[in-house]
């Protein structure tokens, strides 16, 4: 089970540590389990990190401690598995040939024939995380230069996965060669951010480049930027969940707005799965541009039937279902006065388990909501994830043995009805997306296809 983060790098910025944690809280939404700042201070880089959101690790004097002009950051999206304070980012490595410090999003499909090879020739790990065996990669090609090693690395791996890498003297920043996950490059001063979002850049004053290409490293130092690529391959397999659920609506992915996205994928519903209804209420907050957008369509009223208490996390990304379903109940609030009598077109981007579908139905209909009917701004979720995300058996999804009509039975909708792969092709305007969950097509090699799992 492997984990969907964010990450952040800074370089020759002053300020750079606290820059860094206000790039992390604007990208809390993608983990809360821990994080940890990494700041090259005058006496080397000095690391901080514990479980919790970012306001609950850090504070003031904390934050002076790594005062420098580069750092590097990093939230972590909690798992099952692999879990615990050992597996927080960053990591950082004292070295004899120069201290450097990592971090890293999504996964290596290929790292337990990886970590075995180098456990075989000595290497000893002190997490499950990817981010140690990067850096046991690096640091196994140690006569090379950074780069090369960066590259040799590189080239051993497979999987879905952004990385930074800071030395006493270059931050280096990579972008798996099939383009999965969101990488952005910015200016900020005399100096470069890249992080997992570009939403991170208005909340610092930095300005947009341009997206990190797949299979590239950037690499940034007092004489700017240079850029290698580590394969020709390459391709632009973005996780369509990104657009669809993960990523701030402000972010923009691979010159795609989330929040149009999302919009449109609304009006792609209003268009192909029509119903009479009295209001159109989305499902907070991923989903509300997407009710927006089916409601502009459909002539419907847009209404806000549900309100979130901003104060609990994601209930796709807790531990276990019993977590789950008490953040719910903590979560999410039906409004009578707004419902009450009325028929609700319920838009939401995905139902992975269908629980807390189900809730929420339960939840309007004792409001007094009269209907509910379901549209889903994604198609049916029918395959795990092996590039990252919390979803690695067909059992976890309530789509993957049920068809429409059952599952609309079980979470007790009047009508249900999702889009379908093309139409999310169609909506994001690009010929390649990585939609391995809705179809079961992987683009990378899982080591697990032939599973059961």
């Amino acid at each position: 089970m492997k984990d969907e983060c964010g990450i952040v790098g800074l370089f020759n910025v002053d300020d750079s540590a606290a820059l860094a944690y206000y790039s992390l809280h604007a990208m809390q939404h993608r983990g809360q389990e821990g994080c940890g700042i990494v700041g090259l201070t005058k006496n080397g880089q000095k690391l901080i990190k514990g479980e919790g959101l970012i306001t609950e690790v850090f504070n003031e004097s904390k934050l002076a401690m790594l005062d420098g002009q580069a750092s590097i950051g990093h939230v972590r999206y909690p798992t099952v598995d692999g879990g615990g304070t050992e597996n927080i980012q960053p990591f950082l490595f004292k070295d004899y040939t120069g201290d450097f410090s990592i971090s890293n999003s999504g996964c290596i499909v290929n790292s337990s024939e990886i970590r075995r090879e180098l456990e075989n020739t000595g290497s000893i790990f002190q997490s499950s995380s990817d981010a140690e065996l990067i850096a046991h990669l690096i640091k196994k090609d140690s006569k090379s230069k950074k780069i090369d090693a960066i590259k040799a690395a590189m080239r051993m791996t497979e999987g879905s996965f952004t990385y930074v890498l800071l030395t006493e003297d270059k931050l280096y920043a990579v972008r798996d060669k099939h383009g999965l996950k969101p990488f952005v490059l910015g200016k900020i001063g005399s100096g470069y951010i890249v992080a997992s979002e570009s939403c991170v850049f208005s909340v610092i004053g930095a300005t947009f480049i341009r997206d990190i290409e797949p299979g590239e490293i950037i690499t940034i130092s007092k004489d700017g930027i240079t850029s290698d690529k580590y394969s020709d391959y390459q391709h632009y397999y973005m996780c369509a969940m990104e657009y669809i659920y993960f990523a701030r609506p402000d972010s923009d992915i691979d010159k795609v707005n989330c929040h149009l996205f999302r919009k449109d994928s609304g009006r792609c519903l209003a268009k192909i799965k029509p119903v009479i209804a009295d209001m159109v209420v989305g499902v907070p907050d991923s989903s509300l541009s997407a009710a927006m957008g089916y409601a502009e369509a459909s002539g419907i009223p847009y209404e806000i039937g549900l309100i979130k208490n901003k104060y609990i996390g994601r209930t796709f990304i807790q531990p276990n279902q019993r977590l789950r379903e008490k953040s719910v109940k903590m979560k999410l609030s039906a409004i009578p006065t707004i419902v009450n009598g009325k028929s609700i077109i319920l838009v939401d981007d995905s139902i992975v388990r269908g629980t807390t579908s189900k809730f929420i139905i339960g939840m309007l209909r004792e409001a007094g909501a009269t209907q509910v009917h379901v549209r889903i701004a994604s198609a049916p979720l029918i395959k795990p994830c092996y590039y990252g995300v919390d979803i690695t058996t067909k059992e976890e999804l309530i789509s993957s043995n049920n068809d429409c009509e059952t599952v609309r039975k079980i979470i007790g909708a009047d009508s249900l009805a999702f889009l379908n792969v093309d139409d999310l092709y169609s909506i994001s305007k690009r010929k390649e997306l990585c939609l391995a969950c809705f179809t079961g097509k992987y683009p990378i090699n899982t080591y697990k296809e032939n599973s059961d799992e």
